[in-house]
């Protein structure tokens, strides 16, 4: 869902973001700022503009506990391209691996598909039309004269079948809209690049990543074309998106997503506490490579300009939030250069037992109301009672802090086990109401979370 930020103060974003993640509101506060400074400075004379830099974050917490859907909820409350990267995928010039520029080809790609989709909803009911007249030439194909036309030929013969033909034509077109087409088969043409596979070649530190399609290629090898049967119905999907990609500008669709990207782009960069060189390390070639990834990821961050296959793109306002646990490294194990390249640095709380009841239950992605859904297509009733709640909460945080700490991720472990039984034999429950007490739920886990071993294991 996208809202107009024009309409968004701080405190109505963070509003925002509480419908799906609990807690964390320094987490919140921090990235409403961000958001709203995007609007700040879109506002500012152009001579003002280019001077003010975003504010990057470092997000710091245990796995589970809401830093990456933060980010992402960030980015799809404001329509703003948005990409994830783990920092121990990426290797520094001279490796084989990803190079760290092909996040801002991958955002850029995942902008430009953004803005294609929103420029072909604006030609929807242009591309409708062309595809049902598409459908209708396909159904009650006619005879055209041959060109130019051979002596003798009777134009008003020619006219006098036309009237029939339109009226045809629109109990067709009746028929079509009415869906009572919808089954008969049809032979049309389609592209045969469509869902052709891609070849990426890596070429080093700045150069663009070259991507081929070998659709593109169909031309060398016999031609792009080829035709297949289908029904109406799917034939008017398919001809539907073939209009609505003739009909948006390509070029004009590339400009904007740059312009997206580099105005209201974010880059959530995972791990980063990975690639951290302990200060109390004995300095092996591990820790060598890792500060050349931090060394390579600087200058993206801090504002360079990247080739790819849209155009170039400047990263210089581009937001980056990155998030690591921390548990092994801090802050200050990164590169001083780096580490200024993230001035504000939000600590995210572990979740307790208060936390995991309000997961359960109150976000509008909350598990039990996906379990009771996903139950209800088998015709089975889910009643979660509210000991169950407060008992599955306490088994989360326990499990938690006798073992590894996974933070919310902890519940879905659990839920899945609570419903295993049902979930397995939901065909043969149909119509049935199943109760979720205190009871169930010591019954289902209690043995397992006792036995330590096993819960290590199981939970």
């Amino acid at each position: 869902m996208r809202i107009d930020l024009d309409k968004l103060t701080p405190r109505e974003i963070v509003a925002e973001l509480d419908k799906y993640i609990i807690g964390q509101e320094n987490a919140k506060k921090s990235v409403a700022i961000a958001l709203r400074n995007r609007l700040r400075r879109s506002r500012l004379p152009e001579d003002i503009k280019d001077e003010v830099a975003p504010k990057n974050i470092i997000m710091i917490g245990p796995t589970g506990v809401g830093k990456t859907e933060i980010a992402r909820r960030l980015s799809k409350l404001s329509g703003a391209p948005f990409l994830k990267v783990e920092a121990t995928k990426f290797t520094e010039v001279g490796y084989v691996g990803r190079d760290v520029e092909s996040m801002v080809r991958d955002l850029t790609a995942s902008a430009v598909s953004m803005v294609k989709t929103e420029l072909q909803e604006g030609v929807q009911e242009e591309a409708e039309k062309a595809a049902e007249e598409a459908i209708l030439d396909i159904l009650l194909p006619t005879v055209k004269p041959e060109q130019p036309q051979k002596p003798g030929f009777d134009a008003s013969a020619q006219s006098a079948i036309i009237p029939q033909d339109n009226s045809t034509r629109e109990k067709f077109r009746q028929m079509l809209r009415e869906g009572k087409l919808d089954d008969r088969e049809v032979e049309i043409t389609i592209s045969k690049q469509k869902g052709m596979p891609s070849i990426e070649i890596f070429s080093g530190n700045s150069f663009e990543e070259m991507d081929f399609n070998l659709g593109s290629l169909s031309g060398m090898f016999g031609g792009g074309k080829k035709k297949k049967s289908v029904t109406v119905k799917k034939a008017r999907e398919i001809l539907l998106a073939e209009h609505q990609e003739k009909l948006v500008d390509s070029e004009n669709a590339a400009e904007l997503a740059r312009d997206r990207v580099q105005n209201m782009g974010i880059i959530f960069i995972d791990e980063i506490d990975k690639i951290a060189t302990r200060k109390n390390s004995s300095g092996g070639g591990q820790d060598v490579s890792r500060e050349g990834v931090q060394r390579d990821i600087l200058p993206i961050v801090e504002g360079s300009k990247v080739n790819t296959k849209y155009g170039i793109v400047d990263t210089s306002h581009i937001l980056f939030i990155a998030a690591g646990a921390f548990s092994m490294s801090k802050p200050s194990d990164l590169i001083p250069e780096l580490q200024g390249r993230f001035p504000l640095r939000v600590e995210l709380q572990d979740l307790n037992a208060e936390a995991f009841k309000i997961i359960l239950t109150v976000p509008q992605n909350s598990l039990t109301k996906q379990y009771v859904e996903l139950m209800k297509t088998e015709d089975v009733h889910l009643d979660f009672k509210a000991e169950a709640i407060d008992k599955l909460a306490q088994i989360a945080e326990e499990v938690n802090q006798n073992t590894e700490n996974i933070g919310a991720r902890r519940l879905h472990t659990i839920m899945e086990l609570l419903l295993e039984e049902v979930s397995f034999n939901a065909p043969d429950l149909k119509g049935e109401t199943i109760s979720i007490d205190a009871d169930y739920v010591n019954e289902k886990l209690a043995d397992i979370v006792e036995d330590r071993d096993l819960s290590r294991y199981i939970l």
